[in-house]
Order: structure tokens, then C-alpha cells, then sequence
């Protein structure tokens, strides 16, 4: 009886051990022919390339924003806006601002409200903050000085170089570990469950142990509190 209560228990771990990493490579994620470099290597980086013109990224925002702060002490959530014409350096800029500016959580479902539901056109400047100051959800003002730091237009050229590097043709683009893409067969609840995997993945190949809790993230990091800061994590990027 021992013996069969002792196997019955060896293939219940088993069992459990093939469900935590049921996705599947070609099916459910893609593994990059060009790793991209994480902002914090010692951690487990989800990167989402994404556009606030983009109707699936509409959709996708609000439950990878929630999913988000379920995501272990190890691993951090990046967003990049992509620029694949010239007109996109302007919504580039309003996601930096917002990275940087730590209002993520609270910015961002009414920029993709104004953007896709209302039409305002956010990519040009004066639109932006006038917009902006009238918003009554989140800190406006603090959106509008984050855009007009020295290093937002740096930040912005930065996801067109990210976009232009890494050939990135589609969005949402969802990048686990710098080293692979989910693949959203149009259950968006579902590809959290693979981000949770991979992330899983990710940190059994690097060996590294697992944290005891998890923590909310926000767009990364909480606001930089001066200008030298916010040019040395543009400098780093």
C-alpha cells in the first residue's frame, strides 16, 4: 500500500509539473531570432510593444495592466510605443511621458479612450495638453511636465529605434525574458496565462529561485523625482 500511495504521489508531481508549462513553442509563443536586451538583466522583463491607435492594444491594455500586479517580485512590466511613420513620434512621446511620469495605471485607459473611442488627435502637442489639463482622473499637470522634460523627446526616438532594431511589424508585440513572443490567438485572458509560463521558463533557465510573494508593478518604476534622473534612464535605455 505504501509503495502505491508512494507512486500514485511521484506521478501526481508529474502531472503537475507538465501543466505548469503547457505552452507549447510555434503554438502559443515564438522564440526571437534577436534577443532583446532587458532595462533591469537580474530580473524577468514583459516588454509589450504597443500603439494607441491600435485597436487590439485598446482591448489587450486594460487586462495586461491588470494582470500585471499579480507578476512576481522578479518581474516587471515595460511598455513601448512603436513608430513606423513619422506621425507616431508624437503618441511615442505621450507613452513616455506616461512611462516616465508613473501614471500608467491611471493615464493610460483614458489615452487610448481619447485616441480610439474619441478621435482626438493626442500625437500633436497642443491637442495633447490641452487634453491634458482637463482630465480629472489623474494628475494632468504632472503628464504635461513629464512631456516637456528635456529627455521625452530622446525617449520617444528611442521607440523608433526599438521599433526599426527588433523589425517589430505587429501589435500588440508581448516579449517574455527578451527572448520570447506570445502569440494571442484572440483570448487575451488566455495569453496572460502563457506570460505567466514563460515567465516561469525564464526563470528556470537562468536558475533563479522563485519569490516568496507577489508585488504590484506599475509601468516599471514609481515617478523619477528630478530631470537628472529621468536623462540617466533615458541614457540607460
Amino acid at each position: 500500500m505504501k509503495l502505491k500511495t508512494t507512486l500514485l504521489t511521484a506521478l501526481a508531481s508529474l502531472a503537475l509539473a507538465a501543466n505548469a508549462y503547457s505552452a507549447t513553442e510555434g503554438t502559443d509563443y515564438t522564440v526571437l531570432p534577436q534577443p532583446i536586451p532587458q532595462i533591469q538583466p537580474d530580473k524577468i522583463e514583459v516588454l509589450e510593444f504597443f500603439g494607441y491607435f491600435c485597436v487590439h492594444c485598446y482591448h489587450l491594455d486594460p487586462i495586461l495592466l491588470k494582470h500585471s500586479k499579480t507578476f512576481p517580485a522578479d518581474t516587471y512590466l515595460r511598455n513601448e510605443h512603436v513608430v513606423w511613420q513619422p506621425e507616431h513620434l508624437g503618441f511615442a512621446r505621450v507613452a513616455a511621458a506616461v512611462n516616465s511620469s508613473g501614471l500608467k495605471y491611471q493615464a493610460n485607459p483614458e489615452v487610448f479612450k481619447a485616441v480610439y473611442e474619441q478621435r482626438i488627435n493626442l500625437a500633436d502637442t497642443n491637442t495633447f495638453k490641452q487634453w491634458a489639463e482637463n482630465q480629472k482622473g489623474f494628475d494632468g499637470k504632472k503628464l504635461i511636465a513629464a512631456y516637456d522634460s528635456f529627455s521625452n523627446p530622446a525617449q520617444a526616438k528611442k521607440m523608433e529605434e526599438l521599433t526599426n532594431t527588433y523589425q517589430i511589424s505587429g501589435t500588440p508585440t508581448v516579449i517574455v525574458g527578451g527572448k520570447y513572443q506570445v502569440k494571442f490567438t484572440g483570448d487575451w485572458n488566455a495569453g496572460m496565462k502563457t506570460i505567466d509560463e514563460l515567465i516561469a521558463k525564464v526563470r528556470s533557465e537562468r536558475g533563479m529561485k522563485a519569490p516568496s510573494k507577489a508585488k504590484p508593478t506599475a509601468l516599471n518604476a514609481p515617478a523619477l523625482k528630478s530631470k537628472g534622473a529621468m536623462i540617466a534612464k533615458a541614457a540607460n535605455k
